[in-house]
C-alpha cells in the first residue's frame, strides 16, 4: 500500500468545499498509479491559487524528492483533471529517486515525455493539451544541439515566454518518448522511470534526422549538473 500524508494548506478556508473530493480523487490517483508502479512515501500538499494549466483549473509541481504541491482553482474543481495531473506528478516523484527530474533541457524533455505517457499508461485517452502540441520545425534539432545545456530556459521551452511556442517542450518530450517506445515495445512508462537521459538520445537524433527546417544553433558542450531544479506545471497567462 502506498503511504502519503495529505496536506491542505487552508487556513483561510478556500479549499474548504472541495477538501472530500479532492481526497477522494488523491486516493483514486494513488490507487491507479500503484497498479504499474511501487509508490515511495510522499506528501501531498494541496493548495488554493492561480498557477494552474491555462483550461484546467489545477496545476501539478514535484519540487523534489517524496514532495508533491496540487495547486487548485476551487470554482473550477474538477476531478478527473485532479487525477490526471496528480499522476502525471506521481511519475515525477519517482523519478525523482532515480536521476531525478534533471537540470539540462534534454533530462527535462525526458522526465515530461515519460510522466505524460505515464497518465496515458495509467488512465488512458488522449494525450494531455500540452503533450498533443506539435513542435515547429527545427525545434528538435535545437533540443539535440542544446541537449546537455544547464542554461536553457524552462519557462521557454515549456510555458512560451520566448520564441519557442507554448508548451512546446512537452509536445517534443511526448514525441521523443513515442519514438523511444516505437524502437522498444518491451518498455513503458512505467519501466522506464528511473531510465538515464543518455538512454533517448538515439530517438532524438531519430526525430531530429526527420524534422523540418533546422535551426543554426551551436553544438552545446556537455556540462556538470549544477543548476537548481526547474519548475514543473507553472503558471500559465
Amino acid at each position: 500500500m502506498s503511504i502519503y500524508n495529505l496536506h491542505f494548506l487552508n487556513a483561510r478556508n478556500a479549499l474548504t468545499g472541495v477538501m472530500p473530493e479532492s481526497r477522494a480523487a488523491a486516493r483514486e490517483a494513488v490507487a491507479a498509479a500503484s497498479e504499474h508502479i511501487d509508490l515511495p512515501p510522499f506528501d501531498l500538499i494541496i493548495r488554493a491559487g492561480d498557477e494552474v494549466m491555462t483550461g484546467w483549473g489545477v496545476g501539478g509541481y514535484a519540487p523534489a524528492p517524496g514532495q508533491i504541491q496540487i495547486t487548485l482553482d476551487p470554482t473550477r474543481f474538477a476531478p478527473d483533471l485532479f487525477i490526471r495531473t496528480l499522476v502525471h506528478e506521481l511519475h515525477h516523484l519517482l523519478r525523482w529517486d532515480g536521476p531525478g527530474y534533471g537540470k539540462t533541457l534534454g533530462e527535462a524533455l525526458v522526465s515530461e515525455g515519460l510522466a505524460g505517457h505515464f497518465v496515458l499508461q495509467v488512465l488512458g485517452g488522449k494525450p494531455d493539451p500540452w503533450d498533443a502540441v506539435a513542435p515547429s520545425d527545427g525545434l528538435a534539432r535545437r533540443a539535440m544541439n542544446e541537449w546537455s545545456r544547464l542554461g536553457y530556459d524552462h519557462a521557454e521551452w515549456f510555458f512560451g515566454k520566448g520564441q519557442v511556442r507554448r508548451w512546446s517542450g512537452y509536445g517534443l518530450g511526448h514525441r521523443l518518448i513515442a519514438e523511444y517506445l516505437s524502437q522498444h515495445p518491451q518498455e513503458d512508462a512505467a519501466t522506464l522511470a528511473l531510465a538515464p537521459v543518455d538512454r533517448f538520445r538515439a530517438a532524438m537524433r531519430k526525430l531530429t534526422n526527420s524534422d523540418g527546417t533546422p535551426e543554426e544553433t551551436p553544438e552545446d558542450p556537455a556540462t556538470p549538473a549544477d543548476a537548481n531544479e526547474p519548475e514543473d506545471m507553472k503558471k500559465e497567462d
